[in-house]
């Protein structure tokens, strides 16, 4: 596997480049923010290990510069901060994990492995349309990084068309989604929920997100 590590501890760095190489990966190393992103813009990486602390473009700016691709590496967070709330700041803007420094080399080396193992589908952890965000893990949406707030059916319909882009879906396909087959609930209030989330995306300056194929039903293009 071929891995970036993305620390300014040139002590660390070094030791991890040598620790990871004698593993069997390939390794790249870089010392901020700036050159992480010229990296992984400019080369295809499965991994990436990265501090948060970072000089020039810290390791939550690398995180959202990735965010928006439709594939991209995993991310070990490999960080000094330990509160909670890093954790969950640090996954909730796309890491896949999160290690606590000090830590045990060999349990880097299994984190990395068991990244490695994680189903496809669950490597896309954001589904973007222009300035549409839309991080199905945390369950947020976001228009150009403004937090969108969607009731529950609302978010379930944009997730459905944002993960199918450019099938169209019918109401009643829509319904058996978001309510099972069991509902009750008439296909004609789905045209409730659209226009609700039509509206909300409009607020936020999108107006042509969703398309309407008449007779047929609803896409995101």
């Amino acid at each position: 596997m071929n891995v970036l590590i993305v620390e300014d501890s040139v002590r660390l760095r070094d030791s991890l480049a040598r620790g990871l190489t004698a593993a069997g990966f390939t390794v790249d190393l870089a010392a901020d923010g700036v050159a992480a992103c010229h990296h992984l813009d400019s080369f295809g990486y499965e991994q990436v290990v990265l501090d948060l602390g970072l000089p020039r473009k810290d390791g939550l700016a690398v995180l959202h510069h990735l965010r928006h691709r439709s594939k991209r590496p995993r991310v070990l967070v490999l960080s000094a901060r330990d509160q909670v709330s890093d954790r969950i700041g640090a996954l909730n803007k796309g890491a896949d994990d999160y290690l606590v420094k000090p830590f045990a080399f060999d349990e880097l080396v299994a984190r990395l492995h068991a990244l490695a193992r994680r189903p496809q589908e669950a490597r896309l952890l954001s589904f973007s349309v222009g300035t549409l965000n839309l991080n199905p893990q945390a369950r947020q949406v976001d228009v150009g990084g403004v937090p969108l707030l969607l009731t529950p059916r609302q978010y379930s319909l944009l997730e459905l068309l944002l993960r199918h882009r450019g099938r169209v879906f019918t109401r009643t396909e829509i319904l058996d989604r978001l309510s099972g087959t069991e509902s009750d609930a008439s296909d004609k209030s789905i045209e409730v929920v659209v226009f609700g989330l039509r509206r909300k995306l409009a607020q936020a300056g999108l107006t042509d997100v969703i398309e309407t194929r008449r007779g047929s039903g609803y896409l995101i293009p």
